[in-house]
């Protein structure tokens, strides 16, 4: 089949369209950027496309030419800048989902979310109930499928929020947290594959939850043993300082990142994620994994247990590197704007000492602005590196006597540029 994957370098989209493709479909990846996609699975053909902004039938019809279906795999957590929750799972899928009955795109597979049948708690839940519904109305082949959390060998969101607090020596635990019914992303991919099959059934809405219910401790302690570390201490965190690291991923997000500690997750994760396997079983044949099995199939290398280490530790860095130039930068124009000059004097900038400290410190600030910023983190770190280089060589060239300066500034560069690397190294979200 000639098959659009939407959401296609996600977590699920690029699991499906790796399994797609296995199958011998003719795939094309659909998402907003599409160029390490492209790199690593060559074999589907990409377009790039934001479905936020494809919120009426005849917007999507260019891109449903000469297919036979189209999986959505496409979802936000929350809102953030350019990106709305409501446009991409309600406004952008009903648009969808009438252009595809205009085009005779009869097979529509939509992956939902678990535990839309009770009352929506958030704006997440919301829209995907919102959309379901739209989607449903059509006289479509359409098959909503609603995962639980979802895990596999890649981590993204939630997933690589179990391996990282795995990793941690004490384990912090939010009260009031609901079960989980944790499904691998493998299940997830082939129940796709299941229903692109010629003369499968349609018009189904299946829970796909894993076989067993899991406290998130539980979840957190498995992949723990997975990585071969002994139990953890495990301390209850209070609901304010919960409340407050939500609410900072919550800041976070209004920079453009993608942080799995956001309110709405704080929500969802008290809310739980549970639901029945049998009605999946019974129609497919697929006897989803536990993640008890699934983990022991596949064991930890040094690669997971790099990755769970340094997750938590990427914020950090970044926040860290930020607050580093921009503070660097404050004071530089403020209280040590003159001793600043004077050192640029000392090195032969005469009467172009001042504009030169004036010149550095807003470099500096643009610097840490600029890494703040997600959409421009990876040219400020490379700025920052470039930066802390020059201010090196100069500063030997011209004033060498630093190096021996009792709080080692030129020494301090040294640090700075290993950590640059690193928070280059750990950028990629997925």
């Amino acid at each position: 089949m000639r098959v659009a994957v939407l959401g296609a370098t996600g977590l699920i989209g690029a699991a499906v369209v790796a399994r797609l493709l296995a199958d011998g479909h003719r795939v094309t990846g659909f998402a907003r950027r599409v160029d390490r996609g492209a790199r690593s699975q060559p074999l589907a053909t990409w377009a790039s496309l934001d479905m936020s902004r494809l919120t009426r039938p005849q917007d999507w019809a260019p891109h449903l030419r000469d297919l036979d279906a189209v999986v959505n795999c496409a979802g936000l957590l929350q809102d953030a800048p350019g990106e709305s929750v409501r446009a991409v799972h309600c406004d952008a899928l009903a648009a969808l989902a009438a252009a595809c009955a205009a085009a005779g795109v009869r097979r529509v597979v939509q992956i939902s979310a678990i535990g839309l049948d009770g009352a929506a708690a958030t704006t997440f839940t919301r829209t995907k109930q919102a959309g379901d519904a739209a989607l449903m109305t059509r006289d479509l082949d359409w098959v909503v499928l609603r995962p639980s959390v979802v895990v596999g060998r890649q981590a993204y969101g939630g997933s690589a929020l179990f391996r990282s607090l795995a990793a941690l020596p004490v384990l912090p635990v939010v009260s009031g947290t609901g079960p989980l019914d944790v499904v691998q992303l493998d299940d997830v991919a082939a129940t796709v594959a299941f229903f692109l099959r010629p003369g499968a059934p349609a018009r189904l809405v299946l829970d796909l939850a894993g076989p067993e219910h899991l406290a998130f401790a539980d979840v957190v302690g498995l992949y723990r043993r997975w990585l071969g570390l002994p139990e953890a201490w495990t301390v209850t965190v209070p609901p304010p300082l919960a409340a407050l690291a939500f609410r900072l991923g919550d800041a976070a997000a209004l920079l453009g990142w993608r942080p799995p500690l956001r309110t709405t997750a704080l929500r969802e994760i008290r809310r739980g994620a549970q639901g029945d396997p049998a009605r999946w079983q019974a129609v497919t044949g697929i006897a989803p994994q536990s993640l008890a099995a699934a983990l022991a199939a596949e064991p930890a290398g040094v690669q997971e247990r790099w990755f769970s280490a340094l997750y938590l530790l990427k914020p950090i860095i970044l926040g860290v590197l930020a607050l580093l130039w921009i503070v660097t930068g404050l004071i530089s124009l403020g209280p040590a704007f003159a001793g600043g000059a004077d050192l640029l004097r000392e090195a032969g900038a005469g009467s172009l000492a001042a504009p030169f400290a004036l010149a550095g410190a807003l470099a500096d600030l643009v610097i840490g602005l600029g890494i703040a910023w997600r959409r421009t983190a990876r040219s400020a770190l490379w700025a920052g590196l470039a930066l802390s280089v020059f201010y090196a060589l100069a500063a030997s060239a011209l004033l060498p006597r630093l190096w021996l300066d009792p709080l080692g500034p030129l020494v301090k560069i040294l640090p700075i540029l290993a950590l640059h690397a690193v928070a280059l190294a750990t950028l990629w979200d997925r």
